[in-house]
């Protein structure tokens, strides 16, 4: 039987890009994966792998995480009781902090502590962080072999400063270093965009799908 992927709908993110990009690095891979985008509960307690994308202002999302009825508390029950692999991308990303200090400060996932801050204005670099940047291995992570400094698309205005290093797998630099990857455990997340970033996003994506958690 195929192992399944859940990506989680709550409203926010580009899902049907974030999937189009999984079943291609899955089929390229040649990966037998089932790939759901879903806000069932009963699909996502199902599923081997979850995937948390997520485009917009931290407190919306968290919010509208919280509307999905289920969604969270099954979310929850996968990550982190069950340890099944778990990845959030860009925003999906942010929510595993403690707080988010965008439009006031407000509570995230809390799985990695850390929060997420604006950049400070600057005259060497601009926010938002927009484009292709070079991503840098910290603390190796089978989910990056092979990547370490290939470029990946950035878009965001708000960073995750973690408050344990350990926390901390890949950097980029946008004037200051800035975590491109966080994870411990079975929990990953990126800031960057794989499915905006081509051959290396796919590659990421694909040792997603065959990471096996220690």
């Amino acid at each position: 039987m195929a192992e399944t992927l859940a990506i989680i709908d709550y409203g926010s993110g580009n899902l049907r890009s974030v999937e189009k990009a999984v079943e291609r690095a899955a089929r390229e891979a040649g990966l037998a994966r089932h790939i759901s985008v879903t806000d069932d509960p009963a699909i996502i307690l199902s599923a081997d792998r979850l995937l948390l994308p997520g485009v917009g202002a931290f407190a919306a999302c968290m919010a509208g995480l919280k509307a999905r009825k289920g969604v969270l508390e099954a979310i929850e029950h996968v990550a982190l009781v069950e340890h099944r692999p778990f990845l959030g991308i860009c925003v999906g990303m942010q929510l595993l902090a403690s707080k988010g200090l965008e439009f006031g400060e407000n509570d995230g996932l809390g799985w990695i502590p850390g929060e997420v801050a604006p950049f400070e204005p600057s005259t060497e670099f601009r926010a938002p962080h927009m484009g292709w940047n070079k991503v840098t291995t910290v603390s190796h992570h089978s989910v990056f072999d092979g990547l370490d400094d290939e470029v990946f698309y950035f878009a965001h205005s708000f960073h995750f400063e973690v408050e344990n290093d350990a926390h901390n797998l890949c950097v980029a630099r946008h004037g200051i270093e800035i975590s491109a990857v966080v994870g411990r455990d079975n929990i990953l997340g990126c800031q960057f965009h794989p499915e905006k970033s081509q051959r290396a996003g796919l590659a990421f994506l694909s040792n997603f799908l065959t990471w096996s958690p220690a």
